[in-house]
């Protein structure tokens, strides 16, 4: 395999207007990017993108994960903006984790792994 050069992780929702709203509050920004009038992007990392797109038939079985330095920060942040999950808990090997679920039904993690 080549070298690979960004990561492209999507999430498909039926209600696209929803789940723009969600994501928009959760990343507390609007989408770097909009290919077009159903599929939103936000950049994540240098070379990871999380992209949103109007997928009925795929929408609600998305699993995703976004490392974080600070678990407790970053979950009361987003309580502070309305979006509700956890609590932590502990994962894995010196690991622990906070889940919240989109409007669809999808997974997004946050992931603080002790050094």
């Amino acid at each position: 395999m080549p070298d690979v050069d960004a990561l492209f992780s999507g999430v498909p929702v039926r209600d696209f207007t929803a789940a723009r709203a969600w994501y928009t509050t959760f990343f507390d920004r609007e989408p770097d990017v909009v290919p077009h009038e159903h599929e939103v992007m936000w950049r994540c990392a240098e070379p990871a993108w999380l992209y949103v797109v109007q997928d009925a038939a795929r929408a609600g079985h998305a699993i995703v994960a976004l490392m974080v330095a600070d678990l407790d920060a970053a979950v009361a942040d987003l309580a502070r903006r309305g979006i509700e999950g956890g609590p932590a808990h502990p994962e894995g090997d010196g690991a622990r984790k906070a889940s919240f679920t989109d409007p669809d039904g999808n997974e997004v993690s946050l992931i603080a792994v002790s050094t």
